[in-house]
């Protein structure tokens, strides 16, 4: 069944469509209102008098892939009451056309957005791929002409601050947390600009923010009923930059651990436990049958005599069996003294040696051989200070604070090195570890106690801020509210402001975030 579409259906309510017309690819549309009767905009009173017509040209929506124009008819009318001072005047459109306006009210709403999304420049290119033919300028007119700021009463706010250019100049962001939006920005961070925003919205009743600026005394200033809340994400951030701090203090006693070779068993976990109690029970078998084999005892009688088999007899005669945790052993295991051998005469070939090896029996492929040569040579070319340099500080932060599951053999040995030989260090991972879990848990009741404990510890600087910001962590432990969708809207601040290549005025970025819905 075929159907008709009418052009007065896809123009704007209200209007009709009387003529059309093509002109060099655009489509106009002469318009006129459907009422016969218009109001007086100062008096309001119906009109049915027409004094005489005129043509507005409006832009409107593409159509079909056309640019489409209306040459709106508007007619002026004769406001027959007397009290009235205006004796002529224009009939409105309502909301489809607004007074004075170039673009229909649905191609202003258009306008904006892509204002608010992409800016300036990129969004005009994108508007003419769109048929929308506006310049840069107007999308930011018209990005500044809707601002609107907020009314609602604010109740729970999140301040912090953003660069404008960094270590240079800071302006300050407000959101309000109930409603994931933002409110405010300011043009500083100065305690005096932010007590002065505050004393103006005294119904605010909690204040998110970060443990450092001024913000907490202008809250404190402006606000003194108002709860403070440290950001949880920056109380853990800073525990473990404390605790960083603390490695970088235990760097010399460090240094003397990393050369010791005991390890002290109460450091280990469960199950590196289960491992030590598993190596002991295997150094006390070492010694025995080491023992036998020195008194001359053959291996067949060792075997009958300890009920070991033949293969691991075998290994601890031959001195293969001492590490602590066991390691898989490689293909080229056996191969290892001809390998040496032919290296010291002068073969460092990689494909040589496999085929050398290969005319024994060797099984492997030339990529095991060729890695091997590989891993000599840059052996080879390390210095002694290189083979005995110490890990960074930052490296000994993070085998510290890992999980002992997800370390290897080598940097559990060290970390348990460094246990023994810095135990204050130690106690400080474990007093970063209990406030972090504090955190996470809510454990109030804790806090106070690790207080105590932390005072006399390395991350003494740590709690002694702490004690002084007490509200406010406390609050942070207790209350919901956190910064952390103030520090998403200052991501998305940074991306504006660099879309627009850093040129933007305070108001037109307090435009753009506050307009995006």
């Amino acid at each position: 069944m075929s159907c008709r579409l009418s052009l007065s259906t896809v123009v704007p309510a209200g209007l009709a469509v009387d003529h059309q017309e093509f002109a060099d690819g655009v489509l106009i549309l002469t318009v006129s209102a459907r009422a016969s009767s218009a109001a007086c905009p100062s008096c309001d009173r119906l009109s049915h008098r027409v004094h005489s017509r005129y043509h507005r040209r409006v832009a409107d929506l593409p159509l079909g892939g056309r640019a489409v124009h209306l040459r709106l008819v508007t007619r002026r009318f004769r406001c027959d009451e007397r009290a009235c001072r205006r004796r002529i005047f224009a009939e409105r459109f309502g909301t489809s056309v607004l007074e004075r306006a170039r673009r229909t009210d649905r191609m202003e709403g258009i306008v904006h957005h892509l204002g608010l999304a992409l800016g300036g420049r990129p969004g005009a290119a994108f508007a003419a791929r769109l048929m929308l033919p506006v310049s840069n300028d107007t999308l930011l007119r018209v990005v500044r002409r809707r601002a609107r700021a907020r009314a609602e009463p604010l109740c729970v706010i999140g301040i912090d601050d953003w660069a404008f250019r960094r270590n240079h100049r800071y302006g300050t962001i407000i959101c309000d947390l109930e409603r994931r939006r933002v409110v405010n920005l300011l043009p500083d961070r100065e305690i005096a600009t932010v007590a002065a925003w505050l004393v103006a919205h005294p119904g605010i009743r909690v204040v998110s923010r970060d443990r450092g600026g001024g913000y907490g005394e202008a809250a404190a200033r402006s606000l003194p009923e108002a709860i403070q809340v440290a950001d949880r994400w920056h109380l853990m951030e800073n525990a473990s930059g404390a605790f960083l701090e603390a490695v970088s203090k235990s760097m010399k006693p460090i240094r003397a651990a990393l050369g010791a070779t005991m390890i002290d068993p109460k450091l280990l976990t469960c199950a590196e436990h289960l491992q030590y109690e598993g190596y002991l029970r295997r150094e006390e078998t070492n010694a025995i049958v080491a023992e036998l084999s020195a008194n001359g005892v053959s291996i067949k009688e060792i075997v009958r005599r300890t009920g070991r088999s033949r293969k691991l007899v075998c290994l601890i005669v031959r001195g293969q069996r001492t590490d602590m945790f066991r390691t898989r052993q490689g293909s080229l295991d056996p191969h290892l003294p001809f390998l040496d051998a032919q290296w010291e005469v002068g073969c460092r070939n990689g494909a040589e040696l496999w085929r050398r090896l290969r005319a024994l029996g060797f099984a492997g492929s030339t990529r095991v051989v060729s890695e091997w040569a590989t891993r000599r040579r840059r052996s080879e070319r390390m210095t002694s200070t290189q083979l005995h340099k110490p890990p960074s500080t930052r490296t000994i932060a993070r085998l510290m604070t890992l999980k002992r599951d997800h370390l290897t053999k080598a940097e559990t040995l060290t970390v348990a090195a460094i246990e023994q030989g810095a135990p204050a260090l130690a106690e400080a991972r474990t007093l970063v570890d209990r406030f972090q879990s504090i955190v996470r848990r809510k454990a109030e009741a804790d806090l106070a106690p690790w207080l105590q404990d932390a005072g006399s510890s390395l991350i003494a600087s740590f709690a002694r801020g702490i004690t002084r910001d007490f509200a406010a962590v406390r609050a942070a432990v207790t209350e919901t509210w956190s910064n952390g969708q103030t520090e998403g809207h200052v991501n998305r601040l940074k991306l504006v402001k660099r879309q627009m290549y850093g040129r933007a005025k305070l108001d037109l970025l307090e435009a753009r975030l506050i307009g995006a819905p």
